[in-house]
């Protein structure tokens, strides 16, 4: 769910989402296949959980490098998928895409993220924050975006000469609101069901 909501991200044609700008600015600076380059950089969100976390750091989140390869392989399938669709033909059906992008990513950290079983690293990272700062995960969810993003338009800049490459209103859309979205749909489910969902258990 998440992945095809990366590969909706990157046919509207304004950035991907935030979760794969540092892989797509990969692919653009040293022609690294956005797959390859999504496992590479999960790998390195391990690392900087582990300093995070520290003695907390269970080894069964070593395993998310195992989830990282997974997710993508996966991302590889979304994004030929999506490029079958036909381009965009104007703004707004490019905007619809990006919001259709953002409920997949928010829906599907919605229902993965609680179930505790192995987070992606991603996640993971956004998780060991908000412990270590004792922030809501929809709150961390947001910052990080928007410092993930921050990184890929210094990135481009700095390989490419070139201010976006990855980077493009979309983008900016997603890193804002796939973490309110998330926020409301906890809530929906908590008003729904009656029970809290904990997006920080790890």
């Amino acid at each position: 769910m998440i992945t095809l909501g990366v590969g909706f991200s990157i046919k509207s044609n304004l950035g991907s989402t935030p979760v794969s700008t540092i892989p797509y600015t990969m692919d653009l600076i040293w022609g690294i296949e956005i797959g390859i380059a999504t496992i590479i950089f999960h790998a390195i969100l391990v690392g900087i959980e582990l300093v995070l976390l520290r003695s907390d750091f269970k080894p069964k989140h070593f395993l998310q490098v195992f989830v990282g390869v997974l997710f993508g392989w996966f991302t590889s399938i979304s994004v030929s998928l999506t490029a079958m669709l036909p381009i965009p033909s104007n703004f707004y059906i490019s905007i619809a895409l990006i919001v259709l992008s953002t409920f997949l990513v928010a829906l599907g950290l919605f229902f993965y993220v609680p179930a505790n079983i192995i987070p992606l690293s991603v996640e993971g990272v956004t998780q060991a924050i908000a412990i270590v700062s004792n922030q809501p995960f929809p709150k961390i969810k947001v910052l990080f975006d928007v410092t993930v993003v921050a990184s890929s338009v210094v990135l481009c800049y700095l390989f490419l000469g070139i201010i976006g490459g990855s980077v493009g209103i979309g983008t900016i859309i997603s890193a804002l609101f796939v973490g309110t979205t998330l926020k409301y749909i906890q809530k929906l489910h908590r008003y729904v069901t009656g029970q809290p969902v904990d997006l920080k258990k790890m």
